[in-house]
């Protein structure tokens, strides 16, 4: 069944955060002094089942989404997340079963993932410089951790595999070229992504953005790009092909060249609450519907209520007025 909102967008999209939890603090998602070894997380009781996950993928995917897509926090950290995956990839109708991650866990996981009936995974990684890494992740964790992790991953059979890299300028922004030479000819798809303003506590300004059209320019300088066609309507990152073969990279740019009118994208929270863009303050409770006894088509009905209404579009409406709003924090709802 198809469910389009006000401004005519399918409902395509879910991903699912099976935990807020972390082993990294990176400073544009879980920066330290908020996320410390104080902060409350949501105990156990409060988190969505493996059962009501896919009770609720069951549901979402019969009222149109094609593609589940894991999130956290850290998804791998999730005690026994192989089982959820496969509850999931059993769906009848899924077309696409993902997984973010910053790869910490893949040199132990990956094969168990796939076995598990992952499709393919993606992962997060900001710089090729240590000392760089390590600072960005605030959990002294070593960039050929990471590598190796993407290794495993490309042996279990994970591919296509993505790489993405959020660039601030200041921090990381001369790392484009390297990252973008390490990756070329691998297979894998680099995505560089423009610092956002999710959340309310990464300090964001838009001074530290690095615009896409910027980091397209400086790659092109050293190896010529051509555009590509996008896989399907509603992806996020604009395609580049290497103009020798040698692959391609994607930009995501949702701060200076929005896709909201695209965008097909829903979030389910650890605690089961679902968010209709990744910039907002106020969730759907579909846990409360779950453990109330609701039937699945009462279920199905309200989230055809949710999606209908839905009128997000808030990187194009991004301006100073905007900075200082309330905003769930991406941990919480995955990226």
């Amino acid at each position: 069944m198809k469910t389009v909102d006000t401004l005519n967008r399918p409902l395509r999209d879910l991903r699912i955060s099976v935990t807020d939890r972390c082993n990294f603090r990176c400073t544009y998602c879980m920066p330290r002094e908020v996320f410390g070894k104080d902060f409350a997380f949501l105990p156990h009781k409060e988190l969505l089942t493996f059962e009501e996950i896919t009770r609720l993928a069951r549901i979402f995917v019969a009222n149109g989404v094609e593609k589940l897509r894991l999130t956290g926090g850290e998804p791998t950290v999730r005690k026994d997340i192989e089982k959820l995956i496969t509850m999931l990839a059993s769906l009848e109708d899924l077309k696409d079963l993902t997984l973010t991650t910053n790869g910490s866990t893949l040199t132990k996981k990956a094969q168990a993932l796939k076995e598990a009936g992952l499709d393919r995974i993606t992962v997060s990684l900001d710089s090729l410089d240590d000392e760089v890494f390590k600072s960005m992740n605030d959990a002294d964790f070593p960039v050929q951790g990471v590598l190796d992790g993407i290794e495993a991953a490309s042996e279990a059979g994970l591919h296509p595999i993505k790489i993405n890299m959020v660039v601030r300028r200041g921090v990381n922004d001369k790392d484009i070229l390297d990252m973008a030479g390490f990756f070329r000819g691998t297979g894998h798809i680099l995505r560089f992504i423009e610092y956002m303003d999710v959340g309310s506590t990464n300090g964001w300004r838009m001074n530290d953005v690095v615009p896409a059209a910027e980091i397209v320019n400086a790659i092109n300088e050293v190896w010529p790009v051509e555009p590509a066609d996008a896989n399907y309507f509603g992806e996020v990152a604009e395609r580049w092909r290497y103009k020798d073969g040698a692959g391609e990279v994607g930009v995501i740019a949702s701060v200076t060249q929005a896709f909201c009118r695209d965008c097909t994208r829903a979030r389910l929270s650890a605690d089961g609450k679902l968010y209709t863009c990744l910039f907002s303050n106020f969730g759907y409770d579909f846990r409360k519907l779950l453990r109330d006894g609701s039937a699945d088509e009462e279920i199905a009905e309200y989230l055809r209520s949710v999606w209908r209404i839905r009128d997000d579009r808030y990187s194009e409406l991004r301006s100073e007025q905007t900075i200082d709003l309330p905003k769930v924090e991406m941990s919480f709802i995955g990226g």
